[in-house]
């Protein structure tokens, strides 16, 4: 994984509305990047829920919570509609997984991304990371502690 302090990599993707973010359009924003192996499995659904549902501790933290996949746009403007969340999906669908492998998240050997989160200052600098395995989810403990990281690095 990158390293605390670290400058983050640049990176340009379709959102699942088809809309272009690129990282240094967040400059200025606390940035939670959390990539998600496959949209629609059971994991990454209960994921994506609970970060829907914590978006508040999210605001009061002066944080965005930003999604990034393998999967194409297509595929998560319907995973995003099927689970109501306002979160912004990238689509790291092409080049495959291009932009995760920059953030030393993807898994070749599956072709997906792996569960890993990376807090983003508003420099544009990595302030922490954490991962968690492809089977169990990350929590809202785990989050919590990551936003906490901001103030300390401030």
């Amino acid at each position: 994984m990158l390293s605390i302090g670290d400058v983050a990599p640049e990176f340009d993707l379709p959102d699942q509305h088809g809309r272009r973010l690129r990282l240094s359009d967040l400059r200025g924003t606390r940035t939670v990047l959390v990539f998600l192996p496959l949209a629609f499995s059971a994991v990454c659904a209960g994921e994506l829920e609970q970060l829907s549902a914590d978006e508040r501790i999210f605001e009061a933290a002066g944080a965005e919570v930003v999604g990034v996949t393998v999967d194409s746009m297509f595929s998560l403007r319907a995973w995003a509609d099927s689970v109501a969340t306002s979160i912004r999906l990238l689509s790291d669908f092409w080049p495959h997984g291009a932009v995760s492998a920059r953030y030393e998240a993807f898994d070749a050997a599956r072709g997906r991304a792996q569960r890993v989160t990376v807090a983003i200052d508003g420099e544009g600098r990595v302030v922490t990371t954490f991962s968690t395995p492809a089977d169990r989810a990350r929590t809202t403990e785990m989050y919590v502690s990551a936003l906490a990281e901001f103030d300390r690095s401030a």
